[in-house]
């Protein structure tokens, strides 16, 4: 009672938030009066001062009444102007209200401004982009598709044209050359991935700043900010592509994985009919329902599967079989009834597990071609075989793990045939285009292209389809969408739907969020929820309100939580001829058209609930009654201030009688919304009903439920149906009451608290790799920064030899323990230095003395390549006709350092991907999954970064322009008792370097790092390289003497 008295004496901290915000209000208006009297050039010039104010010191938000009153003031004198947007000429009529201006302050402040659909959240949004791009840095508008990003761009673009500022657009497969344009604008808009997937472009393989696009990342408005920031949030932006080694097999085995779903199809079907038949005889109930279960199993989407268990009979029936099959702990009995299957399907999961049936349809001839091989056992036997030689036995071994991998990658192709085939739809999960398989986002029904099912799956759906199969993939690059929008400086959002989703914007993003008022008051009438049953009596209800309203001429939008719940009140529809428009994945190309028509007097549309985000719903002629209108305003009851008053009153105060109560009971126009099923999330149930109503329109809402949807199993399904049995409801009648619209919105606030804490878990994971990707990333941009790469080379050998030399030269040891000789092997391994123990093994040698000492050394032979390497590209370019000034060594040096790191940030990528597969089994072992995660990944970091100094130190010698330089560097020292490896394999002596083993190096940094130059003499063919020594394992003692492993000795980095 208190907090209630308290909150309507001093309101909410949102209401105080809106307040404090009025007086800035006020001085916006008195600035854009003032700016009425200047031309157009004079207020074109105001933003050159703005620019000017702020070099001198002044904030933006010093300059922020100004700025938004210049905005408004254009928008003010673009009134009645036309110009084509997407394709279609539209009529400027928008100049902000009060309620827009305060929008835009909560934009510029960095936070998120919840606006009812039809506030006009696109022409908001102009206000604060423009303050903060007169910084010169280029700011970002964030849209959630590209056919939004056009239209805002090309709308609201002569705003900031009449300001002098210039709008680029992002838009997929643009060219480079137009994308690098389109971020050197002053403001861009494009789409959350078309940005992220830039960002990886820019950062993880780009090989020069001229192929970089981004300028920064400044500040950004996100629109829809709940869709993107919440339901994208662990959305994995991935630049992939084609993997070394494909073991594509998908087509071979696609006749196989067809039989096999065919023989399961029958199979179901049977056991469907039987079912149906046995399920009014008492007697065999019981073993029709375990029919019915066993086909849930093995067909989950079986059509006559899916109508039978619409009735709560069978459904209660096959309830107590899984209940039954759960009691016994043995399993026994269940796993040997599941074994009729051919295989069975974990729909949940989405696994498949093959059964013998299964096997023997694959595998006619008996020949197990499909059943994986015991290795461990295998091999104790052929380990325990006296009368076989090691190298027998060696050979015997790696056949059987060979066959075992085989078997393997067929048995996962095949799985990932079946699960395409029993799991996935056309025009359901995917839609196939222009030959090209793309995947449909379930919950808004838009075409994702671009992404692609990983493991193999996206391949096997390509089979499925007769389209062409691509490559496998391996990541290059990838980042969440959650962790890419937190590297801006500033963020900012808008939508019409956050207040639900407060806590997890502040604790993730740092974003509050602030409601901000609606221009005209909400007239909708929002009905409670209907219950019933079942599935069929809920959908019979919709169809039932969708006539009834079609025949009033009232236009019906229908929102459904998937595609495939469209796809079934489209057939419904169909039957009782209600013409109607469908919005999914094969016409997403008109979502924005059919969308805009769901206004039109008698329109029928149906759709997911987030389908045409964007896109206002504006009323057509006569759905509005007539009589409802004032010369000085609207008039409606339905949400009408005084309406509780005149309830009381004999006559309505308005002087309308006997138009109150019915209007406020079953308002008779305006946009109608019926939801099919509630969503696990508040604020999609209120984007839906937030379509209707818009700007002061007359509408109204209801949803119908079943006990069947999810989200009522989640509230206690059960408990209901024994009410309702209990209180004798009947097929088709109906359970509406306050309180079970309350008690549905708290089940979906724990739902909403669950899918919090798992987001917000995934970011303690995503932020180990978060951290290593800024580290990559830096070192990545510094080196295509850097004017000259060697510097970075210089102190990249220095910090690798001090740390080798005190590895094996402890400060705190004595002499005799000293590894002298394993650091005389490593230098010789790594560089042309060409040491003997006795060179460092001195009298009062010490760490530092030694490390300077073998600093100078690799510097003057590093010194002494960069020379041959700059006279030698000076050569070369002045016999192609140029001026031969260029350093050689500046180039082949940053593309080494860049291959090098993308090579080994690839497969750190893949192993921490593996590692935190299994992470969660730590828990067994009674530690913390995230604790080993951070601190195994930050060792298997710390050792990719060592790799990478080894790699980059160790390549650049092996590295060369010209072949001429190896035969210069090699022909310089007297003696020599080491060399590199691309040399040391011929035995050459000083100064006798035949060509094939220059044409072997060549050859090799070819491979390794791409065609950086050379001679263009025709090269012999490379000899094969012969091991005359046996390799030495990587645990084995080191050969050079040091008492160390060899992979922490000289072997240490080596692939």
């Amino acid at each position: 009672m208190f907090m209630w008295l308290l909150k309507h004496t001093i309101g909410t901290k949102n209401d105080r938030d809106i307040r404090r915000l009025r007086p800035l209000v006020a001085r916006i208006n008195e600035i854009e009066k003032e700016y009425q009297s200047l031309s157009d050039d004079e207020l074109r010039g105001k933003t050159e001062e703005f620019r000017k104010r702020l070099a001198a010191g002044e904030t933006t938000d010093d300059l922020l009444p100004e700025a938004f009153a210049a905005v408004k003031n254009v928008c003010r004198r673009l009134l009645g102007k036309r110009w084509e947007v997407s394709g279609q000429e539209i009529e400027w009529d928008m100049v902000p209200f009060d309620v827009q201006l305060i929008g835009g302050i909560v934009l510029h402040q960095g936070k998120i401004a919840e606006m009812a659909t039809g506030e006009g959240k696109t022409l908001v949004a102009t206000m604060p982009l423009y303050l903060n791009a007169l910084a010169g840095k280029n700011v970002h508008l964030v849209t959630v598709n590209d056919y939004l990003a056009r239209r805002d761009s090309e709308w609201m673009g002569q705003v900031y044209g009449a300001l002098g500022l210039t709008v680029g657009c992002i838009q997929h497969d643009m060219p480079h050359d137009a994308r690098r344009e389109a971020y050197r604008r002053d403001i861009t808009y494009g789409t959350n991935s078309e940005f992220g997937f830039d960002y990886l472009r820019d950062n993880g393989m780009a090989m020069s700043l001229e192929e970089q696009v981004q300028r920064g990342h400044h500040f950004a408005i996100v629109d829809e900010v709940d869709s993107i920031l919440i339901d994208e949030a662990r959305t994995p932006l991935i630049i992939s592509g084609p993997a070394v080694v494909s073991s594509q097999q998908y087509d071979a085995l696609k006749p196989r994985a067809e039989a096999l779903v065919r023989k399961q199809g029958v199979l179901c079907n049977r056991l469907v009919n039987e079912a149906r038949e046995e399920i009014g005889v008492s007697e065999k109930e019981y073993e029709a329902a375990r029919k019915v279960w066993l086909v849930s199993k093995g067909a989950p989407k079986n059509r006559q599967l899916l109508k039978l268990m619409e009735e709560p009979k069978v459904r209660k029936l096959v309830d107590r079989v899984d209940l039954d099959f759960r009691v016994d702990l043995k399993k026994e009995e269940r796993f040997k009834f599941l074994e009729e299957l051919y295989y069975e399907i974990d729909e949940k999961g989405h696994d498949i597990d093959i059964k013998e049936k299964g096997h023997q349809v694959l595998d006619p001839s008996g020949q197990q071609a499909f059943v994986m091989p015991d290795v461990i056992t295998a091999t104790q036997m052929i380990e325990e075989d006296a009368s076989l030689s090691p190298e027998e036995k060696a050979r015997r071994v790696g056949r059987l793990q060979q066959r075992q991998i085989e078997i393997g990658e067929k048995l996962h192709s095949l799985t990932q045939l079946i699960r395409a085939y029993a799991l996935y739809e056309k025009d359901v999960e995917y839609v196939v285009q222009d030959n090209r398989v793309i995947i449909v986002d379930e919950f808004t029904g838009r075409l994702m292209p671009g992404r692609r099912w990983s493991d193999g799956l996206h391949q096997a759906v390509e089979a499925k389809e007769g389209v062409k199969v691509e490559q496998e993939t391996q990541t290059f690059a990838t980042i969440t969408i959650q962790n890419y929008f937190r590297l801006y400086a500033k963020l900012a959002g808008m939508t019409g739907t956050a207040e639900t989703e407060a806590p997890e914007f502040h604790q993730i993003y740092k974003l509050d969020v602030v409601v901000v008022p609606t221009n005209e008051a909400v007239r909708r009438k929002d009905f409670h929820d209907v219950i019933y049953k079942t599935r069929r009596e809920k959908y019979n209800a919709v169809v039932d309100e969708i006539e009834k309203f079609n025949k009033a001429g009232r236009p019906v939008l229908v929102g459904t939580v998937s595609v495939d719940q469209s796809e079934v009140l489209s057939r419904l529809l169909q039957r009782r001829g209600i013409p109607h428009a469908v919005l999914n994945a094969r016409y997403h190309a008109q979502e924005a058209a059919i969308v805009s028509k769901a206004g039109q007097r008698g329109a029928v549309t149906i759709a997911t609930n987030m389908a045409g985000r964007g896109t206002d719903i504006k009323l057509g002629e006569g759905v509005v009654n007539a009589d409802c209108q004032r010369a000085d305003g609207r008039w409606c009851c339905v949400r009408c201030p005084k309406e509780r008053q005149c309830r009381r009153l004999p006559k309505p105060l308005c002087g309308k009688p006997g138009r109150m109560s019915a209007c406020w009971d079953d308002p008779p126009c305006g946009l109608h919304i019926i939801g099919t099923e509630r969503h696990e999330a508040r604020r999609i149930d209120r984007q839906l009903r937030g379509r209707s109503a818009r700007q002061g329109d007359p509408g109204s809402s209801r949803f119908y439920l079943s006990l069947e949807d999810d989200l009522m199993r989640l509230f206690g399904s059960e408990r209901i149906a024994r009410v309702m049995e209990r209180i004798g409801m009947k097929e088709g009648e109906e359970l509406v009451h306050p309180l079970l619209t309350r008690s549905i919105e708290t089940a979906q606030k724990r739902v909403e608290q669950r899918n919090f804490s798992i987001r917000k878990h995934t970011l303690e994971y995503d932020d180990v790799m978060n951290k290593q990707r800024e580290v990559i990333y830096d070192f990545r941009n510094q080196v295509l920064a850097t004017e000259d790469p060697r510097t970075m080379v210089r102190d990249l050998i220095r910090e690798l030899v001090e740390q080798k030399v005190a590895f094996h030269l402890p400060a705190e040891a004595d002499r005799d323990a000293w590894g002298i000789d394993g650091l005389v092997h490593w230098l010789n391994f790594t560089f042309p230095v060409f040491l003997q123990g006795s060179d460092l093994d001195t009298d009062g040698a010490t760490p530092e003395t030694v490390a300077a000492a073998v600093l100078a050394r690799i510097d003057e032979a590093f010194s002494r390549k960069a020379g041959f390497e700059d006279e030698a590209a000076r050569r070369m370019d002045r016999e192609a006709g140029g001026e031969g000034g260029e350093p050689g060594m500046q180039r082949p040096c940053r593309l080494l350092m860049l291959s090098v790191v993308d090579r080994l940030w690839k497969e750190h990528l893949y192993n921490m991907d593996a590692l935190r597969e299994g992470i969660f089994l730590r828990a067994y072992g009674q530690k913390d999954p995230l604790i080993e995660y951070k601190k195994e990944g930050f060792e298997m970091f710390s050792e990719m970064m060592g790799a990478i100094n080894e790699g980059i130190v160790g390549g650049i010698f092996r590295t060369t322009f010209s072949p001429q330089t190896i035969r210069q560097i090699l022909a310089e020292p007297a003696q020599q008792t080491y060399v590199h490896r691309e040399v040391s394999a011929f035995q050459m002596a000083a100064g006798e370097v035949p060509e094939p083993a220059l044409a072997g190096a060549a050859a090799h940094h070819e491979q390794s790092y791409g065609a950086l130059g050379g001679d263009d003499a025709p090269r012999p063919a490379r000899k094969p390289f012969v091991r005359k020594d046996r390799k030495v394992s990587p645990n084995e003692p080191c050969p050079c003497g040091s008492g160390k492993k060899h992979k922490k000795c000289c072997g240490a980095g080596k692939a």
